[in-house]
């Protein structure tokens, strides 16, 4: 079955014509519980592993096999995803253990799925994963929406749109936050989709700003007003990867793609 967003509530782009050069386009998965094969992609899922390659394990927990989150082919996710050259899978892995800097530690993978050869099963997850941390198998229903930033827009242009903003929700009673700018749940590219202030990463290596690759959140819905929840799911309940991220926070990675191996970094809030 697809999933498709619902049209925002009300036109942003003529309420708020200063966000239109702000405007981007994020795949939105919509993960439900299933299960996906090894070659498709997913939340949770089995992974496409190369058998001759080890599998990951966390640095910080030597010995601790990391969790497999998300897996991206090419083919089902249109543009502004952008891959590597020579590549059409995007795996990302995660230690699912407690940790003293952060909820998970993340790994990511561009690989070509033409030359995985034999497939190598995964490990089980570690028996003391944080509650919340290890996704439930999930297929997935790709698609594109648009959104506009939220905690990524400048003071300057909050500032000067924060009296619209209050002026349209007691209107209204659509917030410009929660139901009219960033979409949730686990996406690639667009806006992170932070719930607090944004922390925007520079590359370590050449200083330039890094580009959002994916978000990972806890849910895929903001309140129950339902604003972002597919027409498919509008009367039923989602079931979903069942993640709890901090408090029904989030995960998000970023890239460089300007520099040798595409390196990321990830951040996360509650």
């Amino acid at each position: 079955m697809t999933r498709r967003t619902p049209p925002r509530p009300l036109n942003v782009e003529e309420l708020f014509p200063e966000l239109v050069p702000l405007r981007r386009e994020t795949v939105r998965l919509h993960p439900r519980a299933g299960r996906p094969g090894c070659g498709e992609s997913s939340v949770g899922g089995p992974l496409l592993w190369p058998v001759g390659e080890p599998w990951p394990e966390c640095p910080e927990h030597p010995g601790s096999p990391m969790v497999a989150v998300v897996q991206v082919r090419r083919e089902d996710v249109p543009e502004p995803v952008a891959f590597p050259a020579g590549r059409d899978l995007l795996q990302l892995l995660w230690c699912p253990r407690e940790h003293e800097r952060g909820w998970v530690v993340p790994l990511v993978r561009w690989r070509s799925a033409a030359e995985v050869g034999e497939v190598r099963p995964a490990p089980p997850a570690p028996s003391d994963a944080g509650y919340g941390r290890v996704p439930r198998p999930c297929v997935v229903h790709p698609e594109v929406v648009a959104e506009y930033p939220s905690w990524d827009l400048s003071d300057e242009v909050w500032d000067s749109l924060e009296p619209r903003f209050e002026q349209v929700e007691a209107e209204t009673g659509w917030d410009y936050q929660y139901h009219l700018s960033t979409a949730p749940g686990v996406k690639l590219g667009g806006y992170p989709g932070w719930s607090q202030d944004a922390r925007w990463p520079d590359c370590a290596g050449c200083g330039a700003p890094m580009e959002h690759l994916l978000t990972v959140e806890s849910c895929e819905e903001h309140d129950a007003r339902q604003a972002w929840t597919p027409v498919e799911d509008r009367d039923a309940r989602i079931d979903g990867p069942g993640l709890r991220l901090g408090d029904l926070g989030g995960v998000y990675l970023f890239e460089c793609r300007g520099c040798p191996g595409r390196p990321f970094v990830h951040r996360y809030d509650a």
